[in-house]
C-alpha cells in the first residue's frame, strides 16, 4: 500500500532541487509561471514530436509519465531539448521509477535528448534509491521552511522566475 505522503513530492520539484532551491519553493507553492516561459514551450514542441502515436501519456496520482514498452518490458521515457541539466534530468527521471515502484510497476528509464542525439539510461538500483530517499527528505524541508534567498546563476536571466527572484 502506498502512503501519499511519502510521494508527496512532483517530478518538477526533484529537477528544480538541482536547479535552483528558490524556484522549487516558489513553484511548491503553486506560483507557477513556466506557461510564459517560451523555453518550456520550444521543450513542449520537441516533447511532441519526438513521440509517436504508439506511445502513451500515463498520469498516477501526480505524475504525468511517458510510457514506451519495449517488448515485454515499460520504459519511462523523458524527452528534453538540452543536456544543460543532465543531473536535474536524471534525478526526476529516477524519482519518476521509485514512484511507479511504489505503484507495484517495474520499468526502466531513459532520458532523450532529440538535438545533440544522446539517450541517458536510469536504472533504480539500491545505491540510487538511497541518493533519492536522502534528496527528497531535503526536498520536504525546503519546502516546511522559508523562501531560500536567491543564488545568481548564470541560467538565471533565462528563468521564468527571474523577475521574483531578482526584481
Amino acid at each position: 500500500m502506498v502512503v501519499e505522503g511519502e510521494l508527496f513530492v512532483r517530478g518538477t520539484e526533484v529537477s528544480y532541487y538541482f536547479v535552483c532551491k528558490t524556484k522549487l519553493w516558489l513553484f511548491s507553492r503553486n506560483i507557477a509561471m513556466e506557461h510564459e516561459s517560451d523555453s518550456v514551450k520550444l521543450g513542449k514542441l520537441v516533447h511532441r514530436q519526438h513521440f509517436s502515436r504508439d506511445d502513451k501519456e500515463v498520469r498516477i496520482g501526480r505524475v504525468a509519465l511517458d510510457i514506451v514498452r519495449r517488448g515485454e518490458e515499460l520504459e519511462v521515457v523523458e524527452v528534453k531539448k538540452s543536456d544543460r541539466m543532465e543531473k536535474a534530468d536524471y534525478y526526476q527521471l529516477a524519482y519518476y521509477l521509485y514512484y511507479l515502484s511504489k505503484h507495484g510497476v517495474r520499468a526502466r528509464g531513459r532520458i532523450s535528448y532529440p538535438k545533440s542525439r544522446k539517450n541517458v539510461s536510469v536504472e533504480l538500483d539500491e545505491n540510487l534509491l538511497v541518493k533519492l530517499k536522502s534528496i527528497l527528505e531535503e526536498i520536504k524541508a525546503i519546502k516546511s521552511s522559508s523562501m531560500p534567498k536567491p543564488e545568481k546563476k548564470s541560467y538565471c536571466t533565462k528563468c521564468a522566475y527571474y523577475e521574483l527572484c531578482f526584481s
